[in-house]
């Protein structure tokens, strides 16, 4: 049996580099610019049977992952322009595995998502690249250890989002040989 943590975990868990550099905001918002058309690359041509697996057993659904995406990074989207607004506000979690069993997430065309993500990724993006270093210092508090969440590594955290999700169906398609 494959190693459970690496079906999980293919790129590894986000590490926030303890000085966030240019160099890294530039390569996060590179990852956020490109996943929707790399995803939609990688899926297009998924059949219903395809979409409906899970990447790992007991894990989402290739459908569910893609759902995923779309609701998680219309929460980051809110989560920015919360921070560039307001003074550390705290923000609201949602049940995210919840989520994942409501019936959009389980049965809705991927393309919905996959369109959404289009529009959402562009706006983040067209942001993102506008931002001044005082913009990047702004922050939100995560309610999950009071943690202080900056400008900046949410960008970081999202494009690690961005990637690790691919990782999924990506390796999962290989794996199946698809």
């Amino acid at each position: 049996m494959e190693d459970l943590e690496k079906l999980k975990y293919p790129i590894g868990h986000f590490e926030c580099p303890e000085d966030i550099t240019n160099a890294h905001i530039e390569q996060w918002i590179l990852d956020l610019e490109t996943l929707p058309n790399r995803l939609t690359s990688l899926v297009n041509d998924f059949s219903e049977t395809q979409l409906d697996t899970p990447y790992r057993e007991g894990g989402w659904t290739v459908r569910q992952v893609i759902h995923h995406m779309a609701d998680s990074h219309h929460h980051s989207y809110t989560r920015f322009k919360w921070a560039l607004t307001e003074n550390r506000p705290l923000i609201k979690v949602y049940e995210e595995k919840l989520w994942s069993e409501l019936i959009d997430a389980k049965t809705a065309p991927i393309s919905l998502s996959l369109s959404y993500l289009t529009a959402l990724h562009a706006k983040l993006v067209y942001m993102c690249k506008r931002l001044t270093p005082e913009d990047l210092k702004k922050s939100y508090i995560h309610p999950e250890g009071n943690v202080n969440v900056s400008v900046a590594e949410n960008i970081g955290k999202y494009a690690w989002h961005s990637n690790h999700h691919f990782a999924h169906i990506k390796t999962l398609a290989q794996r199946k040989a698809w």
